[in-house]
């Protein structure tokens, strides 16, 4: 067995050997790297940066029927209402209530208000008085009359057999006829004073003011309490409607066309229309009619414009702005127009020929186009080289060469 002391001197620290290594300098080691690796990526990503160039790009977009390409003329007008009606009551009467509001859509037919209509009531009320009383004496006369007829045949038998004067037999005829004149009178006077209430019951209907058709109500002119009258001339506190509505599918479009430019003009012509509260929105149009007149004064003639699709958007009264589109452009439906349209600063040229700046995942690349010529203001129609919806690049701040990175800032 071995002698603890002996293990003892086992225990002795060599000096001389070299020492472990330490964790603490494996971890600072790392973070070195990570410093050194972070500092690299920065300097290429600050390098990448400060090389991408600064551009606008835009949208080629497809050339559709009704852009502003081919137009013939351009003019500015307002949305007008061709069916739209004060409603007011056919009598002058005090106002008990009103029951619509300004953007309430009414059906025709449908009551918009009342007027007081007590007097109407009471009328009424005597005219069919009227008539009980006019039936009343009817049925009276129609007795006596069967009395005496009765009276007129027993006379006449006994005067057939001599038993009675003439003179009896004549009086018992003449209050005979005279019952059957008083009878007829007395039906005339029941039809009368039936026709009285219907009079009565009309005057009473004319309290109740109904809408002429359906439409919006766009202004609402009386208040319970007013007075209101159709032959008013708006003076003192006598109103003359209760409410305007509008048909709002008789909507269409007016405009004072040059008298010198009406030739370029022609019912049926497509039209587009921009409305100038939605400057970005183009309706399809066309031309209904043009007024056969001229203001003298204006030197212009008015053309009636309609709307191809309905909006709750579009509102009477709203300035709109139209073009004209030429005739060829008519006859051909969209989708016929080959190409894109791009803007006239988006194109460039050199000795090759035409071409713009296609933008693909964050770098340019060369597209050659063919260009067909002006379409709209400020735009080229592209007939080949693009497509829609490909995005380019409008104008940059340094020259750019394939494989350029960029930075978009608009579109």
């Amino acid at each position: 067995m071995a002698d603890p002391a002996d293990r003892i001197h086992e225990l002795k620290i060599d000096r001389s050997a070299p020492p472990p290594p330490s964790r603490s300098g494996w971890w600072a080691g790392l973070a070195v790297a990570v410093v050194a690796v972070g500092a690299a990526a920065w300097w290429l990503l600050a390098g990448t940066a400060a090389s991408a160039v600064a551009v606008q790009t835009e949208i080629a977009l497809k050339p559709v029927s009704g852009t502003e390409g081919g137009t013939v003329l351009d003019a500015s007008g307002y949305v007008t209402a061709r069916r739209q009606a004060t409603v007011s009551a056919e009598t002058t009467g005090k106002v008990a209530e009103v029951l619509v509001e300004e953007g309430m859509r009414v059906e025709a037919g449908e009551v918009v208000a009342r007027l007081d209509a007590t007097t109407q009531v009471a009328q009424l009320e005597l005219a069919r008085a009227q008539v009980s009383a006019a039936r009343a004496a009817l049925a009276e006369t129609e007795a006596q009359l069967r009395a005496a007829r009765l009276e007129r045949d027993r006379l006449r038998d006994l005067a057939a057999r001599s038993m009675t004067s003439a003179a009896s037999l004549d009086q018992a005829e003449a209050a005979y006829d005279a019952l059957a004149a008083r009878l007829a009178a007395g039906r005339e006077n029941v039809e009368v004073a039936e026709r009285a209430v219907s009079v009565a019951q009309e005057a009473l209907d004319d309290m109740t003011i109904r809408a002429p058709f359906s439409g919006m109500v766009v202004s609402k002119n009386a208040q319970p309490g007013e007075m209101i009258s159709p032959i008013s001339a708006g003076g003192g506190f006598t109103r003359t409607g209760i409410c305007t509505i509008v048909d709002m599918d008789s909507l269409e479009i007016e405009v004072d066309v040059n008298e010198a430019y009406i030739g370029r003009v022609q019912p049926g012509q497509r039209v587009t229309a921009t409305l100038d509260s939605y400057p970005g929105w183009q309706i399809p149009a066309e031309v209904i009619a043009i007024v056969p007149t001229a203001d003298r004064q204006k030197a212009t003639v008015k053309v009636r414009i309609g709307f191809l699709e309905k909006d709750s958007r579009i509102l009477r009264d709203m300035g709109v702005r139209v073009a004209f589109h030429a005739t060829g452009e008519d006859e051909a439906g969209p989708g016929e127009i080959r190409g894109v349209t791009v803007s006239q600063a988006a194109l460039r040229s050199d000795e090759a020929g035409d071409f713009v700046w296609r933008v693909v995942d964050g770098v340019v690349e060369r597209r050659d186009v063919r260009v067909g010529g002006p379409y709209g203001r400020g735009r080229v129609l592209v007939l080949e080289g693009l497509a829609a919806g490909d995005r380019i690049v409008r104008s940059s701040s340094e020259p750019l060469a394939p494989g350029q990175a960029i930075v978009a800032e608009g579109a």
